[in-house]
Formats: C-alpha cells, sequence, structure tokens
C-alpha cells in the first residue's frame, strides 16, 4: 500500500493534468473534449508519475503542481518529458498496468494514448522511444514487486486500492466536469430558444377568447401596478409584466437548480480532496463558474440592436434589455459565488498566500471586479440622468471582464479544456453585433442633415440621399469630441418635403382646457380625410406637383440636455445614419386600429399606420401646437383627434372603441402604462391586442 504522503505526491501530479497548460483542444468537456479517456490508462499514469526515476533530477525546489483545494506538497525533484519517454522502468510498469486493467479499449485507443500522454500533455513534448505493443513484447516476464510510491527503479506491480481509487477519482472528476459543461449549454440553447418557441404559439390558432384572456391575465399586467415602462419609486428599475416575470423567474430557479443538482462526490476514494465537504464545494464553484461563462452570452446578445431573436420572434427590445439586466445579475452572482468559494478553499487548503499571487488568480478578481461594478454603475437613476457617461463606462467594464475571464482561463490551462470557448461565443456575439452596425452605418455614408427649429422643444432634421422606415441612429461626429455617441430617433417621412406655406388642415382638435372634442381648424380648408379614404393626391400642404418631395427622410427631435441641446445652435451638420430598424408587428387579424400618440411619438406611430390596411384612429396629445402645425402633411389621410395642453381621456378613448381591434401606444411612460392598464381591463372580455413603441433605457 502507497504511504499517505506520496499518494498525495501521485494525486498532485494527476493534478497537474487540468490545472497546469496541455495542447490546444476544441469544444467543452464532454463535448469534443475528452479529460481522462481512457481511465484505465490515466490511472495506471497517475499512480507512478510521481515516483522517482532514473533520470529524474533532484531540485531542492516545491512542488509547483498542487494547484486544487486540498492537496499537500510532494518530494523534491523534476522529472522531464524527456525522461518519461525514455525510461525503461517507466514505460514496462506502464504498459503492464494498461494491458492488466484496459482489457475493454481497443488497441489502437490505447497506442494512441500512449504516444498523446507518455510524456505528459504538453505540446511538442516527445513521443516515447517505442510503442506500447513493442514495450510490452520487451517484458520476458511478469513483475512481482509492488510500487510503494517513492522510487520506480524496475517494472513493477501497480496496487490494486491504488489503482480503484485514482481510477474513481478520474472518472468522478470528468463526469463532473461535462456536466457543468451540458448545464451550460443547457442555459444558454434555453436562452435562446424559449423566446423562439413563445413566439411560434402565435402561429397556433388558439381561440380567440382564450388568447384575449391570456393577455388580460399574463401578458399586459405588470406586477407593480400600473408601473411597467414608467419607473418605480425612487427610480428602483422598471416592474417587468406578469409574463416577464415568470420567465425571469423561470431563469433564475433554472440557475440555482442547475448549480446545485448533478453533482457526487468520489471520497473516501478519492486523492484530490480531504473531504466530501471540499469535493462538492470545489464542484459547486466551478460549476458557477461555467454557468457564469455560459450567462455571459446572453446579456450581449439581448442588448445589441442586431439581436438576431429581434427578427425571428414578436418579443420587443425593451423585453430584451429588461432579460439582458437579469441575466446580467445571475452572471455577476455566479461569478463572485465562484470566486468566493475558491478563496474559502484555498484558506482550508493553507495556499491562498500562494495562488493569489499568479497570474490566473489576479485576472480572476479582475474579471470579478469589473462585473460587480456593473450592477451598482447600471442603476437607473444614473442611466437616465447620465446615459452618455453610463455608457462609456458600461462598455469598458463588460471589455475588462471579458478580457479579465479569458487571460484567468488562458493563464491557468491555456487552451486544453474548452473554458475559453465560452469567451468566444460572447466575442462573436458582440464582434457580429458591433460589425451590422457598421455595415448599417457604411450603407449610407456620411450626410449632410439640415436642422429646422420648430419651437423650444422641437427639432425638424432632413437627411437627404437616405432610404430608411422605422428609427435610426443618428452620430453627430462633428459636435462634440465624442464622435461614438449615438441617439435613437424615429422616421417621421420617408420623404423630404419642402416647406412653404403650409395651406391649412381641418382636424378634431381638443383644445387646451377644453373637455370635449370639438373642430378647430388648424391652418387651413384641406380637411384629413378617414383612413379609408386615403388619398395619393400630389398637393399635400401647398406643395405643389412641380415642386415634388426629395428622396431622404425626416426626423422630428425632442431637446433636451447634451447632444441634442446642442443641436439648437446649427442649421445643417454632418451626421452618420446607422439603420434603418424596423419593427414588424402583426395586425393582419384585425380591421380596426387605435392609435394612442404623445409628443413625438407620433413619429413613431405613423409608419404603422400607413402599414396597416384597415382602419385606424389616431389621438394625439401635444404640450402646444406648433409640432401638430410642422405634421400636417404627414398626417394627411389620417383619421386624427388632436389634444393640446392636457392628457388624453383613454379610458373613454379606448373603451368607447368598439368590436376587436389593435391598440398602439408611443409616448412618455405615464400615458403608455396607463394605456396598458386600461387594455388589461378591457382584453377580460373582448379581444385587444396592445403594441408599444418605446424607448427603453
Amino acid at each position: 500500500m502507497v504511504q499517505l504522503s506520496a499518494l498525495f505526491w501521485v494525486s498532485a501530479q494527476l493534478a497537474s493534468c487540468h490545472v497546469t497548460s496541455g495542447r490546444t483542444k476544441h469544444g467543452f468537456i464532454g463535448y469534443g473534449i475528452d479529460m481522462y479517456k481512457p481511465p484505465c490508462a490515466f490511472s495506471c499514469r497517475s499512480i507512478i508519475s510521481g515516483a522517482m526515476l532514473n533520470c529524474s533530477v533532484m531540485d531542492g525546489g516545491e512542488d509547483s503542481m498542487a494547484g486544487m483545494a486540498g492537496m499537500d506538497m510532494g518530494p523534491e525533484f523534476t522529472t522531464s518529458p524527456e525522461c518519461y519517454a525514455t525510461d525503461d522502468s517507466f514505460l514496462r510498469t506502464l504498459a503492464y498496468c494498461m494491458s492488466t486493467h484496459c482489457s475493454g479499449v481497443s488497441e489502437w485507443k490505447l497506442e494512441q494514448y500512449w504516444v498523446m500522454n507518455v510524456a505528459g500533455i504538453e505540446p511538442g513534448q516527445p513521443d516515447p522511444k517505442e510503442s506500447y505493443a513493442t514495450t510490452l513484447s520487451r517484458m520476458a516476464n511478469a513483475p512481482t514487486e509492488m510500487f510503494m510510491g517513492d522510487e520506480l527503479n524496475r517494472t513493477m506491480l501497480v496496487s490494486e486500492p491504488d489503482y480503484r481509487i485514482n481510477s474513481k477519482t478520474l472518472i468522478t472528476f470528468e463526469n463532473i466536469e461535462a456536466t457543468h459543461s451540458r448545464y451550460g449549454l443547457v442555459i444558454l440553447l434555453l436562452g435562446l430558444l424559449i423566446p423562439i418557441s413563445f413566439s411560434l404559439l402565435r402561429f397556433i390558432p388558439f381561440p380567440k377568447v382564450l388568447r384575449a384572456r391570456f393577455n388580460a391575465f399574463v401578458n399586459y399586467p405588470s406586477i407593480f401596478g400600473t408601473y411597467h415602462a414608467q419607473p418605480l419609486p425612487y427610480q428602483a428599475g422598471n416592474a417587468p409584466t406578469r409574463g416577464q416575470a415568470f420567465f425571469i423567474a423561470y431563469i433564475i430557479v433554472l440557475n440555482i437548480v442547475l448549480n446545485a443538482v448533478g453533482l457526487e462526490s468520489a471520497y473516501p476514494d478519492s486523492v484530490w480532496y480531504s473531504s466530501t465537504t471540499v469535493e462538492i464545494a470545489t464542484y459547486i464553484s466551478n460549476r458557477a463558474g461555467v454557468l457564469s461563462f455560459a450567462n455571459l452570452s446572453l446579456p450581449i446578445l439581448y442588448a445589441g440592436r442586431n439581436n438576431i431573436l429581434l427578427y425571428i420572434t414578436d418579443w420587443s427590445h425593451s423585453t430584451f434589455l429588461l432579460l439582458h439586466r437579469w441575466v446580467a445579475r445571475l452572471c455577476v452572482l455566479q461569478a463572485c459565488l465562484h470566486s468566493a468559494m475558491y478563496v474559502r478553499l484555498y484558506q482550508i487548503s493553507g495556499t491562498l498566500s500562494t495562488e493569489q499571487k499568479l497570474e490566473y488568480w489576479i485576472w480572476g478578481i479582475v474579471a470579478t471586479l469589473a462585473l460587480s461594478l456593473l450592477i451598482p454603475l447600471s442603476i437607473l437613476a444614473f442611466r437616465t440622468r447620465r446615459y452618455e457617461i453610463f455608457l462609456i463606462i458600461h462598455i469598458a467594464l463588460a471589455v475588462l471582464a471579458v478580457v479579465g475571464c479569458y487571460e484567468h482561463i488562458f493563464t491557468r490551462f491555456t487552451h486544453q479544456w474548452g473554458y475559453e470557448t465560452w469567451i468566444y461565443i460572447a466575442i462573436a456575439i458582440w464582434g457580429f453585433e458591433r460589425g451590422i452596425r457598421l455595415l448599417r452605418i457604411a450603407r449610407n455614408g456620411l450626410q449632410t442633415a439640415t436642422l429646422t427649429v420648430i419651437d423650444e422643444d422641437y427639432l425638424r432634421v432632413d437627411i437627404p440621399n437616405i432610404t430608411a422606415s422605422g428609427h435610426v441612429y443618428l452620430y453627430f461626429p462633428t459636435l462634440t469630441w465624442r464622435f461614438w455617441e449615438n441617439h435613437p430617433f424615429s422616421v417621421a417621412d420617408t420623404r423630404i418635403r419642402r416647406r412653404g406655406n403650409p395651406s391649412a388642415i381641418s382636424s378634431p382638435v381638443i383644445a387646451k382646457g377644453k373637455k370635449s372634442a370639438e373642430t378647430v381648424k388648424v391652418n387651413s380648408d384641406v380637411s384629413i380625410r378617414p383612413n379609408r379614404e386615403r388619398s395619393s393626391d400630389s398637393k399635400i400642404s401647398g406643395i405643389e406637383s412641380s415642386t415634388p418631395p426629395e428622396t431622404g427622410i425626416t426626423l422630428i427631435v425632442r431637446t433636451r440636455s447634451g447632444t441634442t441641446a446642442q443641436l439648437r445652435n446649427h442649421s445643417s451638420i454632418r451626421v452618420l445614419v446607422e439603420g434603418a430598424y424596423c419593427s414588424h408587428p402583426d395586425f393582419s387579424s384585425y380591421a380596426n386600429m387605435v392609435c394612442i400618440a404623445g409628443g413625438v411619438g407620433i413619429t413613431a406611430v405613423l409608419p404603422i399606420i400607413k402599414a396597416f390596411p384597415g382602419n385606424v384612429k389616431l389621438y394625439w396629445g401635444v404640450r402646444n401646437r406648433a409640432i401638430v402645425d410642422e405634421m400636417e402633411a404627414e398626417l394627411k389621410g389620417i383619421d386624427v383627434g388632436v389634444v393640446v395642453g392636457r392628457r388624453i381621456d383613454l379610458k373613454d378613448v379606448l373603451e368607447g372603441s368598439p368590436g376587436r381591434f389593435a391598440v398602439v401606444a408611443s409616448g412618455p411612460p405615464g400615458l403608455a402604462d396607463d394605456v396598458r392598464a386600461i387594455v388589461a381591463g378591457m382584453a377580460k372580455t373582448k379581444d385587444v391586442k396592445l403594441y408599444e413603441e418605446l424607448f427603453a433605457w
């Protein structure tokens, strides 16, 4: 039987197979990467690899291999790969052990193992001086002397107890590592497939009543009163809807469960761990690290403007941004758990002071701190008040975290166990998203925008030679030194109209302070016709066919502080246009639509109205008349009611609409939440579909 100290030295040598550098492999453990297969061969080598051979060199140094928590130090000598590859006693002892314990393994697999692993696992190491079969054939007699764990200067036997505990340790550890990979893939794939699966349900012809009830009780209501787009009190964040909350709860529970199940202990038949508690704690810590890596890609995917799920699901960008924040929190918590548990494990083993000086440890701390700082520096109050600063810090910390995670893995394991694949996935998603942004910008090129002041709140931005619908992101490279900043704007018109003295439009306007709607002359004698009588006349607001609209886009910008406020000082400016990004609401099953817009939110609903073939009624609330006058031409042919200076009576407007209809809301968060609450109540008794066009922080 091997002495205890020698046994721990053997285990330290074995541990070197997964805590030091090795040959590059691709995939994940259990999915393209094998750690210790065939386990019989790895077990045989692990028992004798710590022995002093005739060619070993005494160095007087400390063992640098014992990297796992709960391991002891070993003898002070070094055995080189060349020594392993040429020492007859080592080769023959290993070959005989493999022949007696690997009877079920094919000859070619044993030969493959022999070439790849006898000298070690480092790249570029020498091949053994002779093959496995040749080494075995040169043995005239079977060995009779038992290896005792110290010197190996002749062919010896490996004891069955030693083989059993080494084999069980290896098999258990690789099974657990493969489970880490499997559960990580479950997290990642479900994060992709569940949104797709739920979106596909819209193609199943459920009874309209059942669909409406589901929306009324699950999809539309918020879990906190009417708060959803509007922040919770004290800027505590945005409340999810019940449906969103169910999905978030599912993600949280799934991560907790997968971090705690599928664990088994090899103790007391383990050469790596001093107790079951230490062993299981190590596995949980490793699991948390892998799941954190798996979760790292999802927030990057969800946050992207070019998130592929936006095009193959009916989930909104604001929903994915909400999921981005919650999954990111799980990623951070799992990284912190991984780090904290390893601190404790190394404290128990007494090696913390040594480990924390190593490069992999330092990079792990960098990654964990960067991830942890993302949470407090992403609170809603900071995002809304200092968005440009938030964005720079957010991206910088995210990049530092990804780099830190990669370096943590590389300096610990190089590329031998595939942990870096999780990082590659995250980088690929981010790179794809940014690449598509650059292509969108390059497609439109550098343009000159014309700026026109509408009033103290709004600007009109006309950009020629651009074809776009939906919304775009504008960059102002000459406005400030922060050339990377960009802002989203909805496209109000896909043609640039030359403004002259507008004729006028007669539209139903609820004047400031009035309690009921009345018809008020806006400017002229041209009437707004109902949606079903939309006209394609060339004469619009005094624009004759002799001065046709130009190709380009028109944006209406509400100026606030920061970049948009600086635009008021310019009549023209150079811009880069990223877009267009189009939403794709499906209203094909509805013949009627009610649109509620507040302020500049009119620009988001106009493309939807123009694309809808049925009957539309638009209600538009504004603070003053200037923007109404500016948008007269764009409103031609639309049945619109305008409320100036006060809020629209949403309850009266929506509950007074007959039959089945769709509701589109775009405007301030408070207006959107009021519409949501009313529609949720109505959907309990009638078929009403809600769609929101909102900017989410």
